[in-house]
């Protein structure tokens, strides 16, 4: 029998020198993030800025005292009654009265309510001096207001819950006053006008000499 020749095992191709070097620098090149900035760059950033392996860390300083910094007020808070609206406590001796009657007397220079009851015993008063005004700010709607809700707490702390108004007098603080007793809590059955009105029957008095 021939011998039979052996083929030579054929030859690789070699790849050639420009492929070669193109494909490590695809490997190298990552896709962008989604902004732009590719990951090896993010890499080198974060290199440069940590620190060796073995220097020591610096912490930064801690101020003494750290300032307390206060909530802010939640909107149950805000919509609520004022803070410094002064809640009604019932009084030692309470009288337990609840029906009574507000007498508003509204002048030009002044505004006074006294509440009394349906006998006229006195069981709370205020002025516009009281209060805390003074001059011409007595006269005002809003000083006839702080007026009339200070009288109506006196009046509450005894018990009063419901009131007859009469008012009395020309002044700005006339219709402020009823609605701050009404405002308070306090509930109004009537509302009657006590001002005098002249009717020719009494004398009047004499002319004033300047």
């Amino acid at each position: 029998m021939a011998e039979e020749k052996k083929k030579p095992a054929p030859k690789k191709k070699e790849a050639k020198p420009e492929a070669a070097a193109a494909a490590p620098a695809e490997k190298a090149v990552s896709k962008p993030d989604e902004k732009g900035a590719s990951k090896p760059a993010e890499e080198k950033s974060a290199k440069k800025g940590a620190p060796a392996a073995g220097a020591p860390v610096a912490e930064a300083p801690k101020p003494a005292d750290a300032a307390v910094i206060p909530a802010a007020p939640t909107a149950a808070e805000l919509l609520g009654e004022d803070a410094g609206a002064k809640k009604v406590i019932k009084a030692k001796h309470a009288k337990n009265i609840s029906v009574g009657i507000a007498n508003i007397l509204a002048t030009f220079n002044n505004t006074q309510v006294s509440i009394t009851d349906v006998h006229g015993n006195l069981i709370g008063w205020s002025t516009a001096g009281r209060v805390g005004f003074k001059g011409s700010r007595k006269s005002t709607a809003y000083a006839a207001q702080q007026v009339a809700q200070d009288a109506a707490r006196q009046a509450m702390a005894h018990g009063m819950k419901e009131v007859e108004v009469r008012v009395k007098g020309p002044g700005s603080g006339r219709e402020s006053a009823i609605r701050a007793l009404q405002a308070i809590g306090l509930e109004i059955s009537a509302i009657k006008d006590v001002t005098p009105v002249p009717h020719n029957g009494c004398r009047p008095r004499k002319k004033r000499r300047v």
